[in-house]
């Protein structure tokens, strides 16, 4: 415990969307509502050839992004996210649709019930479910449940990293352009992404997601 709490923490509070495309791409998406740079979005797209892209909002999120996570290239765009039209859930409940634009590319996301280990997050206290601690006992576990998922491990710099997901739902149906191309259906997302330590799960999922990240000391 005494490591963990040895540097600064920061902290993000979102959601983040993970699949596969029929052309090729995969996509990571970062939605956050409250972080150290506000509210806003970033984009990370590899290609079926293993080309990593970030697009950001902002120089500031590009730099800290970057250096966190590995790139072959980095771009400065307006990206824009939110409830796309008759999105609502039932009762206010989490949009069943989601809208995102980034540069080039403009996504709606239409989105279904709770993932299996949605339904198993249900059981877990939110307290525990995004605490460092908790989160590095249980990677090995999170792990071997979802292959290529990891709670904890380096992020750069000298940063360790902590994803504490709190509710997870399927992604059923992905409408994606780039530059006004259809990138076709929505993919398994597979292989898996090479951005950090770790990748989504290779079900297309939006997950409901605490982001601890321990500063260098």
């Amino acid at each position: 415990m005494n490591s963990i709490q040895a540097g600064r923490l920061s902290r993000f509070e979102g959601r983040i969307a993970g699949f596969g495309t029929k052309a090729g791409p995969r996509l990571v998406i970062g939605m956050w509502e409250r972080s150290p740079f506000g509210r806003f979005a970033d984009v990370m797209v590899e290609s079926d050839s293993g080309h990593r892209l970030l697009m950001a909002p902002s120089e500031a999120v590009a730099e800290y992004v970057s250096s966190t996570y590995t790139f072959d290239e980095v771009q400065v765009v307006e990206v824009r996210f939110g409830q796309a039209t008759g999105g609502e859930g039932a009762g206010g409940d989490l949009a069943r649709r989601i809208r995102i634009s980034a540069g080039p590319l403009e996504v709606t996301l239409q989105i279904g019930g709770p993932t299996a280990v949605g339904r198993l997050l249900r059981s877990v206290p939110r307290a525990f479910a995004v605490h460092p601690v908790w989160l590095q006992a249980i990677d090995p576990v999170a792990r071997m449940l979802v292959p290529g998922a990891r709670t904890s491990g380096s992020a750069g710099g000298g940063r360790r990293e902590f994803y504490g997901v709190t509710r997870a739902r399927a992604i059923t149906a992905v409408d994606a352009t780039w530059e006004g191309s259809a990138l076709g259906g929505v993919q398994r997302l597979e292989p898996p992404v090479t951005f950090g330590f770790g990748s989504a799960p290779a079900t297309p999922t939006l997950v409901d997601i605490v982001t601890t990240i321990r500063e260098r000391a």
